[in-house]
């Protein structure tokens, strides 16, 4: 049933191509890959959401047997350090993927080098976009798509922290509209997919992560030859 309404969705999106000029990339395409690479790389990705479904329980239950304890403020943070390196390898790890490398779960606290910096990163991204929220929502939007690179370039180019904000905004010039027609493609298909018995998101988010990952390259690649 998921592979059905996603064959819809894509059918939706090569309409909408057709009125939207492309300037170097598909939506459609993207979501074709994101889903093509799913299905070739399922066991993987059945490994993969199995590692990090294992670290979230885990994690909760400490949380939930620390709760009201003097402790739990101390294990709020370490919880929260932990988040961010998972995030961290999470992304470094898709980015392998698609370059066609194994699978390697080290990456998921080999690259602790770069916490502060994703971290700065990600405090800043967060107040910038709030702040654009409150100011009438339409500005929020606007820097939610600007600087929504900052994260892979981090952590796939070792980027500072300006340096992620400045690239990001330099690749998605222009593409701003197809970049938001992009996020709510996704936002409907993991709506979707979690309707199906939630058992749905097992092949709609490693798809839109995919996708992500397909569209960032491509933009990435075209900005370095322009």
């Amino acid at each position: 049933m998921t592979t059905i309404i996603f064959s819809e969705i894509l059918h939706l999106m090569e309409k909408s191509a057709k009125t939207t000029s492309a300037k170097s990339f598909s939506i459609s395409e993207a979501l074709r890959y994101g889903f093509n690479f799913f299905k070739a790389n399922l066991v993987t990705f059945i490994k993969l959401g199995g590692v990090l479904l294992v670290i979230n329980i885990l994690s909760n239950m400490v949380t939930e047997a620390l709760k009201g304890s003097a402790l739990s403020l101390i294990w709020g943070l370490i919880s929260f350090a932990i988040s961010l390196l998972v995030q961290i390898g999470s992304i470094k790890i898709v980015l392998d993927l698609y370059d066609k490398k194994q699978l390697n779960f080290s990456h998921l606290y080999s690259h602790s080098s770069l916490f502060l910096r994703y971290l700065g990163a990600s405090i800043l991204y967060v107040i910038a976009v709030g702040i654009g929220f409150i100011l009438l929502i339409i500005p929020g939007i606007y820097l939610a798509i600007k600087w929504q690179f900052y994260s892979f370039l981090i952590v796939d180019k070792n980027m500072g922290i300006m340096e992620s904000f400045k690239k990001s905004s330099a690749m998605t010039e222009g593409v701003k509209w197809k970049l938001f027609l992009f996020a709510l493609a996704l936002a409907v298909i993991n709506i979707l997919g979690a309707l199906v018995l939630v058992v749905g998101l097992i092949v709609t988010i490693p798809t839109t992560v995919m996708a992500t990952i397909y569209i960032y390259r491509k933009l990435l690649s075209h900005h370095s030859k322009s």
